[in-house]
């Protein structure tokens, strides 16, 4: 049989199917995403809507999308559900595991940080830019703040142009938004803090825009392992606190 013959037989809802499947790997689409209407995929790829239909199909039974009652298909978010487990959120208040979070971010963001100066485009330059700037705008130590910062990690992850980093950071956004928010919350009245984490955020910004890959890794490790050293110097100075109160009731 000649590859002519073979590409003649691949049917369209196969094709439809493999194109959908590189915008999810790709991050084009997220987990949980809504995809857009029957009638605008079919536009879209130019099909008509029974082979669209078909392909949905497909990747319902492969567990990639899944349709809701009430209408709308959507991508599996297999990652953001595990993450929202019981085992998760006790996690995510237990106060120990704020520190195994920020080792993990360790490696995450910095990663994140090297391959998207290494690799980021114009547009993904743009985007870290705005979203750094809108997350410089809130206020310091509010739940607005760690929103705004997901946004920009975030961004950084799209900037890496690495497909597992990327759906990772944003399978995890819950559960690393609540590590910065309540690393912020601790740092209340801590302008001295609160100023050298953001002079730590500049640098690794500019480093990514300037493209130095190794200063950007540098200045994101710097800056997480300051939030950890300033964090452990307050829970020292709470326990001595705590030890204080109790030898004075006695």
């Amino acid at each position: 049989m000649s590859e002519l013959q073979r590409i003649q037989q691949t049917k369209l809802s196969d094709v439809i199917v493999s194109q959908i499947e590189s915008l999810i790997v790709d991050g084009t689409w997220s987990a949980g995403e809504r995809l857009p209407s029957e009638r605008e995929l079919a536009r879209q790829f130019q099909v008509s809507r029974p082979s669209l239909r078909e392909a949905i199909q497909k990747l319902e039974a492969r567990g990639l999308v899944s349709r809701r009652q009430g209408g709308g298909t959507y991508i599996a978010g297999a990652l953001d559900q595990h993450v929202a487990d019981p085992l998760f959120d006790l996690l995510a208040r237990h106060p120990e595991s704020q520190f195994d979070l920020l080792e993990f971010r360790h490696a995450l963001e910095s990663v994140s940080a090297y391959f998207a100066a290494l690799r980021g485009t114009d547009m993904d330059m743009a985007r870290i830019e705005a979203t750094f700037a809108k997350a410089t705008e809130t206020e310091p130590t509010s739940p607005a703040r760690a929103q705004a910062l997901m946004a920009f990690y975030i961004a950084v992850a799209e900037g890496s142009h690495n497909v597992v980093l990327l759906h990772l950071v944003r399978g995890m956004a819950e559960l690393l938004q609540d590590n910065i928010r309540r690393n912020l919350e601790q740092l209340q009245g801590r302008s001295d803090v609160l100023a050298q984490l953001q002079i730590h955020r500049e640098a690794m910004v500019q480093a990514i825009i300037a493209r130095q890959p190794e200063q950007a890794r540098t200045a994101c490790h710097d800056h997480l392992a300051y939030i950890e050293q300033v964090l452990l110097q307050l829970n020292r100075e709470h326990t001595r606190v705590q030890r204080a109160l109790r030898r004075g009731d006695n």
